[in-house]
């Protein structure tokens, strides 16, 4: 497996709004992060794009914890580490899922190891040809929405909430308003950080992938959010979804969620035939 096609991408919003598309493992990613329009700290999120050979691609949503002590640290920490632990792994010809869990556990211990009680979620998706699978330690979410909108993969949030919905307790729209939305569950940066391992599904052709931070998923319902992606250009899409979430954000009108937060987003999508396309 050669390393001469890797070039990652990681976007920390240190600046500004940060946005980059391009190609990668046979298709488009845009990948997003803006602060929270009502705060003067750092952005707390950081993303990634991180190729895995010619053929495979890891996408990365880290949220640091907020309220806690340095949360862009932990979560910029987290996710250099995993980049850089996946480096060795591939030059070394390990499998992806070994490789990516030895990622997490690494970047855990580099997050215990700042030793300043900071702490961060971590969703990961890897893209092996078609195949498609999660890991989640925490509240960012991932979805892969395949044709008409059918949810093909949806992570839980290790939440309160996020179980409830799970079980069947609370529908996802009732969730956005409960007061135990903030409370997480899992976070990397702990001595008892657990992975959720989902199945792999199949991507087929212009089946969307999205990874998010709580800044739209907190914001946004699944429905409208499923609705924006699922056709039409990927750029046009985060910017519907950043335009949605950050007038929440600043008007909470008419019994939507208003909850203002760092907000990143990845969208991934190989491309399809023109039948395809009409048929989405």
């Amino acid at each position: 497996m050669s390393n001469e096609s890797i070039d990652r991408i990681l976007l920390d919003g240190a600046t500004g709004p940060d946005c980059v598309a391009t190609q990668v493992a046979g298709g488009q990613v845009v990948a997003y992060t803006c602060r929270d329009p009502y705060k003067e700290t750092d952005n707390e999120d950081t993303v990634a794009v991180l190729p895995y050979g010619p053929g495979a691609v890891v996408l990365v949503v880290a949220d640091g914890a907020g309220g806690l002590p340095a949360g862009k640290r932990a979560s910029l920490t987290a996710v250099n580490t995993l980049a850089e632990s996946l480096q060795v792994a591939m030059d070394k010809t390990m499998l992806l899922r070994t490789a990516l869990l030895n990622g997490i556990e690494a970047a855990n211990s580099a997050v215990l190891q700042l030793a300043n009680g900071s702490a961060t979620t971590m969703t990961v998706i890897t893209l092996e040809g078609r195949l498609v699978r999660s890991y989640q330690v925490g509240d960012s979410e991932a979805i892969v929405i395949g044709q008409r909108g059918r949810v093909k993969l949806q992570t839980t949030a290790h939440s309160p909430t996020g179980f409830a919905v799970e079980a069947g307790f609370l529908d996802q729209r009732e969730a956005l308003h409960h007061e135990e939305r903030h409370l997480v569950s899992n976070f990397l940066g702990t001595a008892d950080m657990r992975i959720d391992i989902g199945a792999a599904v199949e991507l087929d052709q212009r089946d969307t992938i999205l990874l998010a931070s709580d800044g739209l998923m907190d914001n946004v319902h699944v429905d409208e959010i499923i609705e924006f992606v699922r056709k039409g250009p990927l750029p046009d899409a985060v910017h519907t979804l950043v335009a949605q979430a950050e007038q929440r954000m600043k008007n909470a009108v008419g019994g939507e969620p208003s909850k203002p937060d760092d907000l990143s987003l990845i969208l991934f999508r190989k491309p399809g035939s023109t039948k395809a396309n009409k048929n989405n």
